[in-house]
């Protein structure tokens, strides 16, 4: 999810402090997703340059309210109406890791994958946890864990996947990585 998007979202009901987009924003996502106060202007700086958003008022300690303007309204609408892509999502690290784990001599891949293993079971149990103490909490924040306990599901699924594909490769070498020509003659 884009802050910026999460701004203009906060803002379609009324004008707000950066403090309370903040806070606001953090309450929404169970504050699986801290944002620091900074990461808010700048962002409201963007969308203010953008025309997405305008300052609606300044008191007289310096805080300015922001509004959401028309094309921010526009692009929140759009926003909210297009899927997420595959593609548009942060990069996978712990797959990167795995890949290069591989590729690099020396790396006990298999441990890797248990140590991932073991610290991903134990984030899906207080995950857990965390779902059965929250009774009467906010639906937002209830889809926010629900997708995070699923990830990690998820990710306990793909890591037994990876180990029983290691166990079916073991003792066949490994592709080591080679430096292209390019490369090469960089570090020449």
């Amino acid at each position: 999810m884009s802050i910026k998007h999460g701004l203009l979202a906060l803002l379609r009901e009324e004008p707000k402090y950066g403090y309370q987009l903040r806070g606001e924003f953090e309450a929404a996502t169970g504050a699986t997703w801290p944002l620091n106060i900074g990461q808010v202007y700048t962002t409201l700086t963007r969308l203010e340059r953008d025309g997405l958003v305008r300052a609606a008022s300044t008191e007289a300690d310096g805080r300015s309210m922001y509004e959401i303007t028309d094309a921010g309204r526009d692009e929140l609408n759009s926003w909210f109406q297009t899927p997420v892509t595959r593609e548009s999502r942060p990069r996978d690290e712990l797959a990167i890791k795995l890949a290069l784990a591989l590729a690099v001599l020396g790396v006990d891949v298999s441990a890797v994958v248990q140590r991932q293993r073991a610290a991903t079971m134990q984030s899906l149990q207080e995950l857990t946890r965390l779902k059965r103490s929250d009774r009467d909490g906010e639906i937002s924040w209830l889809l926010v864990l629900e997708s995070m306990i699923f990830s990690a599901e998820a990710e306990i699924r793909w890591l037994d996947h990876c180990e029983s594909i290691l166990l079916r490769h073991r003792g066949r070498p490994a592709k080591q990585v080679q430096p292209s020509a390019d490369t090469a003659e960089v570090s020449q």
